[in-house]
């Protein structure tokens, strides 16, 4: 059954910055190729570094990360780039970030990032300290990747079109949320919670086994590059779409975890079915 066609597609070449989109792009058990390809690591900690920790992290959602590596380019917000693979972008980083840190292709052993309780963020602002949560990167991910969960996140225009109908603002966007998939559709809400435990195709090649719906953090009311904060990004999702993950109970969620059951390429404007009806 055809539930809608792809609308975006999008990729972040290093965990926590901004991305890019694309027109088209090959896709295996490692999600989207190049996608969070690398990550930042804290060299006093050895944790890798996520904006699911804003005071200590945000800032890296004011970079733009661009292209699969080698040639991957951090642009900074005074308009100057270096590429990833340059000896001194450790350096640019760290002096940016206020942190020592390196760029790294392949996750620590035993990685683990922090994650701030959402509520205490919202409740007390992005520079107080609050209570966080650490916990190992992978999920249900291919090993050696920098994935927090799932290789891929899928979110409908139903469900950005009913954030943006609950917002002062009129619109919520979906950068915020940082999906690698958006799918057009015509329902009202929630559309893609209904699809956990199904399968979907994409286009004629790649199909996704998409697990669970996807719990929110603080993330989406950060300022990412020129969007500016915006606390209801995640105020509104959980009044309105809260969804019963196992182990954590009813939280706020927007958008769908999976994984790729069949490698191949997609593109912007291929079709998406709901298999099995």
């Amino acid at each position: 059954m055809m539930v809608g066609h792809l609308s975006r597609v999008r990729r972040y070449p290093v965990k926590s910055m901004l991305g890019e989109d694309l027109d088209e792009v090959a896709v295996s058990a490692r999600g989207l190729w190049g996608d969070r390809a690398l990550a930042v690591v804290d060299q006093a900690t050895g944790r890798v570094a996520s904006a699911k920790h804003p005071r200590l992290w945000r800032a890296l959602l004011a970079i733009a990360a661009s292209g699969a590596p080698p040639e991957t380019s951090l642009r900074f917000p005074d308009g100057t780039a270096v590429m990833t693979s340059d000896p001194g972008a450790g350096t640019r980083l760290a002096g940016f970030l206020g942190r020592e840190v390196s760029l790294a292709e392949v996750p620590p052993p035993g990685a683990t990032l922090q994650r701030a309780v959402p509520e205490e963020v919202l409740l007390h602002g992005v520079d107080a300290e609050v209570a966080v949560q650490e916990s190992r990167i992978g999920g249900v991910a291919p090993p050696g990747t920098f994935f927090d969960y799932a290789p891929v996140h899928l979110v409908t225009t139903s469900t950005l079109a009913r954030l943006g109908e609950l917002s002062p603002r009129g619109v919520i966007q979906a950068e915020r949320y940082r999906p690698n998939l958006v799918v057009e559709t015509d329902g009202v809400g929630l559309v893609e919670a209904a699809w956990a435990g199904r399968r979907l195709a994409v286009g004629a090649e790649v199909e996704l086994e998409v697990l669970v719906s996807t719990p929110r953090c603080s993330v989406p009311t950060l300022a990412h590059g020129e969007l500016p904060r915006d606390l209801d990004a995640l105020r509104i999702p959980a009044a309105w779409s809260r969804v019963e993950i196992p182990g954590l109970g009813k939280v706020a969620c927007v958008g769908v975890y999976a994984r790729v059951a069949r490698s191949g390429r997609l593109r912007c404007g291929d079709e998406v079915r709901l298999l099995g009806d």
